[in-house]
């Protein structure tokens, strides 16, 4: 009842930032013309993935309703609209306040940042408070966390198709406006004579506000269920408080993204801000943690895991922002390697964005260690991994609303320049555009050190319940790897995340050559668009992005769910526990390696555009390539990779009871 009365709460706050952006000027005509079109583009493209998502839903939760039972099946649709809503209310939010952070800028700028930071917060809040409502709620119906494997599943599900979709949608459209604007007719960024850089600006909301909000709703939720389920096996030791703990603890962090929300002032360094309200929801936390596991649990070990888990999410954000700010070697000796040319630009990318995925990787690995060996091995320390993974999701309010500021800064910054406010505006809108781009890739470390622990305790849910059926301990079931059939579904988990990397980038490209064609053709019809005396058709470009992305995402996500369901019937419960392993272990990395190698190119171009291309715009062009190649390992491919592995193990435990 707490988590179901804090989690109205954290809605009705939402309704007062809505409220306090909302209030604030449009601006001009100019400026209003401009986000009508980025508005329309963004609803029409997620009403018509909505009836997609929804197609899939009715026939999964029928699926679900015959072969498992009603309350998975209610738990799945519930998950599934939950995830959609939080996302569509963030959208809608982060659209509506684009316009006025420009509007803003124009006059000054003194609440342009903290109000895109809020907006942005929209999101975050709704992601955290509608997940502890949904679970909190069908846990008080049913009276077991083992149907609300469904929620995740729904999660899940609304997750892939909005990140993978949205992904689809805003790098074809940003990979089109990039080689049709820059490259072949050297045009500014967000040009008006672009045709396609208003379905750039559309790609930003259903890409980084859409895509990226379910993403964490789903890692949100599914950590929370996959505790509560791991949780059944200390019921004995802690009683039914080890099944709320999870909830409790998510609930301070809700609590806490609020007070943080509830300090900001305004501020000439933003990005200070930023960081100053992730320190105060993370001191919020720890002394919540500590206070609920002293009185609730009794168990200091658990605070100290949970207070790894916070630790753990800086350092790994730590480690992603090192590897693309401009400001730190790799990038800025990629950005240099363009002088050199575009091969030597993209190998230096490559290299590190190999490199980057190392350093997060062992630093997981040594937190699961110590949390592991602090509670004695076995049973406990199962748990206190749990904890640990559970501190890292306690900031997922606050971070989506730092992720959710870059979408609104970038488009508060196109549409100055579309507007033909530039010179008013851009003074300011640039610096937060900048701001946005070190927050995006800050959360993109905090969101895959989210899903690598989410993943990891779900597997011990997912094992927890073999381990009942089998009438066995946990700490007894055996995967067994010198049996060929156990190795051979390993290599089926590890060929997943190329398979589907591969498909999620062909996509783009695909979408990105007809964005190019039909750039090309407008300027060869109309040949007043390039001179500036006539407006291109921006709708045909949303339109073509949109209709591109519903169509491709459809293969990539029948693979996802199907490998896991073929894996269980063909190899069994247990040798589908590897397959698991294999895809947990190699998702992360490759993910790593493809959004940082492409947030380092494309922070790399900015710093090129800046420092060599009035004198060198050969090596800009090269460092354009670079970007080109990064935008759909950075935004499509890599993010996405978080949700596959997750849908993974969130589809073996709902679906378990038919493997075995």
């Amino acid at each position: 009842m707490i988590v179901m009365v804090l989690g109205l709460l954290g809605l009705l706050y939402v309704a007062k930032l809505v409220s306090d952006i909302k209030k604030q000027s449009e601006g001009p005509e100019e400026m209003k013309t401009i986000a009508s079109y980025i508005r329309e583009g963004a609803d029409a493209f997620l009403y018509r993935e909505l009836k997609t998502i929804g197609l899939f839903a009715a026939i999964i939760s029928a699926l679900l309703y015959f072969a498992i039972g009603w309350q998975t099946a209610i738990s799945f649709v519930l998950g599934a609209i939950l995830s959609t809503i939080a996302a569509y209310v963030g959208m809608k939010v982060s659209t509506l306040a684009n316009v006025r952070v420009a509007a803003n800028a124009l006059e000054g700028g003194e609440e342009a940042g903290i109000m895109a930071y809020k907006g942005g917060a929209v999101t975050g809040l709704c992601i955290v408070s509608m997940s502890l409502l949904g679970i909190a709620g069908l846990y008080s119906w049913f009276k077991t966390p083992i149907p609300l494997a469904g929620f995740g599943f729904g999660a899940s599900l609304s997750a892939l198709f909005l990140q993978l979709g949205g992904g689809i949608f805003t790098k074809a459209a940003d990979v089109g406006a990039d080689l049709a604007g820059k490259v072949e007719a050297d045009l500014p960024e967000d040009d008006p004579r672009n045709p396609a850089v208003i379905a750039d600006l559309v790609g930003d909301n259903v890409g980084d506000c859409a895509g990226r909000g379910t993403d964490l709703f789903e890692s949100f939720s599914d950590n929370i269920i996959a505790t509560m389920i791991l949780s059944l096996s200390f019921v004995y030791l802690f009683g039914e408080q080890a099944v709320i703990f999870p909830l409790l603890i998510q609930a301070i962090g809700l609590v806490a993204t609020v007070g943080a929300l509830m300090t900001l002032r305004k501020a000439r360094d933003v990005l200070k801000t930023i960081y100053l309200s992730f320190a105060v929801t993370g001191l919020i936390t720890l002394v919540g943690i500590y206070w609920l596991t002293m009185k609730y649990l009794g168990d200091i070990k658990l605070f100290y895991a949970g207070a790894l888990g916070l630790l753990t999410s800086i350092v790994i954000a730590g480690i992603v922002l090192y590897y693309t700010d401009v400001r730190f070697k790799p990038t800025r000796s990629i950005a240099e390697s363009s002088l050199r040319g575009t091969g030597v630009l993209l190998i230096n990318g490559m290299a590190y964005g190999l490199e980057s995925a190392v350093p997060p990787l062992l630093f997981i690995g040594a937190v699961i260690w110590g949390v592991f060996s602090m509670f004695g091995g076995g049973m406990l320390g199962l748990y206190g991994i749990a904890a640990a993974a559970l501190g890292i999701l306690s900031m997922t309010g606050i971070i989506m609303a730092a992720d959710t500021f870059g979408p609104i800064a970038d488009n508060a910054d196109g549409i100055g320049d579309l507007s033909g406010y530039q010179d008013k505006v851009g003074k300011i809108t640039d610096k937060l555009d900048v701001v946005g781009n070190t927050t995006k890739a800050t959360t993109k470390g905090y969101a895959m050190a989210c899903a690598l622990m989410t993943s990891i305790v779900m597997l011990f849910a997912y094992l927890r319940e073999i381990a009942v059926n089998q009438g066995i301990g946990l700490m007894d079931v055996m995967v067994n790897a010198t049996n060929p059939i156990v190795i051979v579904a390993m290599f089926f988990g590890a060929t997943l995340p190329f398979w589907f990397s591969a498909l999620a980038i062909k996509a783009v490209g695909k979408t990105a050559d007809k964005m190019v064609d039909e750039v090309r053709r407008q300027w060869s019809e109309n040949k007043d668009i390039l001179k500036g005396k006539a407006k291109p058709d921006y709708a045909r470009c949303v339109d073509i992005s949109t209709t591109a992305a519903l169509k491709e995402m459809v293969l990539p996500t029948l693979i996802a769910i199907g490998m896991p369901i073929m894996a269980g019937f063909v190899f069994g419960a247990t040798a589908l526990a590897a397959y698991l392993i294999a895809v947990n272990i190699v998702a992360p990395l490759l993910a790593l390696f493809m959004y940082n190698s492409g947030g380092s190119w494309d922070n790399a171009k900015k710093y090129v555009s800046d420092t060599y291309k009035k004198d060198n715009p050969e090596a800009y062009k090269a460092a354009v390539v670079g970007d080109t190649l990064g935008d759909p390992l950075k935004d499509t491919a890599g993010p996405s990779l978080h949700i596959l592995v997750k849908l993974q193990n969130i589809v073996a435990i709902t679906l378990l009871p038919l493997f075995l």
